[in-house]
């Protein structure tokens, strides 16, 4: 595959591909490079097995922790099941420090008056699908506004989402806990979720994003 079509794809720049094929050369993965056709990757290639420091694992328990306590269910489950394959592989002598109990992460934001779906929205950002979303003004009132959901907020507290607004035509991040109705659409929004995050990203460096009022 072309490497311009690999760092596209992984929205990363063609130096950073070439950069992490060198590396997995040096690994001894047997990669072919050829001008004008692209990089190649030879059967039979293993990764070696994982190796983690206990500074490492330590980390991992923390936002494992985070994970399980401040998101949804079903990122509750991944995150242990990913625990449990870790572990899977750990030696005996660093399997008590995934099972390390020095640490606490609070639960999530008190409960509110909302109809905020972390997990539907998440599905919007993964099938990069569109939402029709009821929001309630600072005034007092709500407005109906169809978004494309780009990235999720986790300040604190506090939750949002930053989407692509049709009604503003542009970017504005929504606050979670003024979301009075959200339903996922099944027309898919255009171009690719990662760029869009790229151009957010510099249009709120250039402005600072607009928050919705």
């Amino acid at each position: 595959m072309a490497g311009a079509v690999l760092a596209r794809e992984a929205g990363v720049s063609l130096r950073t591909i070439r950069r992490d094929i060198a590396t997995l050369q040096a690994m001894g993965a047997d990669i072919d490079a050829e001008a004008g056709v692209g990089y190649a990757l030879r059967p039979g290639f293993l990764l070696p097995p994982l190796s983690f420091t206990e500074e490492e694992l330590h980390a991992l328990v923390i936002g494992a922790e985070w994970v399980s306590r401040q998101t949804d269910a079903a990122l509750a489950e991944a995150v242990r099941n990913a625990l449990a394959k870790i572990d899977s592989v750990l030696t005996p002598t660093l399997r008590p420090a995934l099972d390390d109990s020095s640490f606490y992460v609070a639960s999530g934001p008190p409960s509110v008056a909302t109809r905020f779906d972390l997990a539907q929205c998440r599905r919007a950002m993964r099938e990069q699908r569109k939402m029709r979303v009821v929001y309630r003004e600072e005034s007092g009132g709500t407005s109906e506004r169809i978004v494309w959901p780009i990235m999720l907020g986790f300040d604190g507290s506090g939750r949002s989402f930053a989407a692509w607004c049709e009604r503003e035509a542009g970017y504005c991040i929504f606050d979670a806990e003024r979301v009075v109705d959200m339903t996922l659409l099944v027309e898919h929004y255009p171009g690719s979720r990662r760029q869009l995050v790229k151009a957010w990203r510099a249009v709120a460096e250039r402005l600072c994003a607009q928050r919705v009022r």
